[in-house]
């Protein structure tokens, strides 16, 4: 049985703050690099933190906007080498359990993405390292919106808990980077060994599926209309069409 919510104290972090930068990931980059390599077990994870990304990106490179008053960050993880559970599902489940202890109630738009009231509250990027086909570390790239001026189509988290002039003290980026830094941790300790882990795979695929954006009206995949079944241990997404049945998956 794995925790329902994600621990108070996030842990020891190797963190880096920056005013204002590129990407994170970018600089993320440039530390690992000189260091010779991620972290590995029993060694504190490492996370660069800006105030403002010039040109912070997500999934398939699209820009993320990613001024003051938001948290954009990028982590490297010490990660079992044969993980019983996804990357992706771990930390957008621990993403969506620290939100939930706000009293809100996120939707994972998959296979990256959650929402709050339909509108993009966060996006995650991960990524696992190899060394053939045992991984050797993971990274994951994390923007959420705080008390940031967003775009059209997503929100803020200050809106969603009613601040007055959408500023609220849980929202703001200090505390919100605390909540994320926590959901990367219990990700973390949650991801488990494939080889001995027993169900923590199968239990994280269930806590992601119950938190599964709903889709009637289907989805189009291949020039036809499927249905959303769930989603499996590997965080693919599962359809249906007819007597038909497919795995979707997404690489990033």
């Amino acid at each position: 049985m794995i925790p329902a919510v994600p621990a108070t104290n996030p842990g020891p972090w190797q963190l880096r703050r920056l005013p204002v930068c590129a990407s994170t990931e970018i600089e993320l980059e440039r530390w690992l690099r000189r260091r010779g390599g991620g972290p590995v077990a029993g060694q504190a994870p490492l996370a660069v933190v800006a105030r403002r990304q010039r040109y912070g990106h997500g999934q398939r490179g699209r820009p993320w906007q990613s001024p003051p008053g938001g948290v954009w960050l990028s982590a490297a993880l010490p990660w079992p080498a044969r993980p019983a559970a996804a990357l992706g599902l771990a930390v957008v489940v621990g993403l969506a359990l620290e939100l939930e202890a706000l009293g809100l109630q996120p939707r994972i738009k998959w296979p990256n993405d959650l929402l709050l009231q339909g509108r993009k509250l966060a996006g995650v990027l991960p990524r696992l390292r190899l060394r053939g086909d045992r991984v050797r570390w993971a990274q994951v790239g994390v923007g959420v919106n705080g008390i940031n001026r967003v775009p059209p189509g997503a929100i803020a988290l200050a809106e969603a808990l009613g601040g007055a002039g959408h500023h609220h003290p849980q929202a703001r980026p200090r505390r919100l980077e605390c909540r994320v830094l926590r959901a990367l941790a219990w990700a973390r300790d949650q991801a488990g060994d494939g080889d001995r882990a027993g169900g923590s795979g199968e239990a994280i695929r269930r806590l992601a599926e119950s938190r599964l954006q709903s889709c009637p009206q289907g989805l189009l995949h291949a020039g036809s209309l499927w249905q959303v079944e769930g989603l499996t241990v590997d965080g693919a997404l599962r359809l249906r069409r007819g007597p038909l049945t497919t795995r979707l998956q997404r690489r990033f």
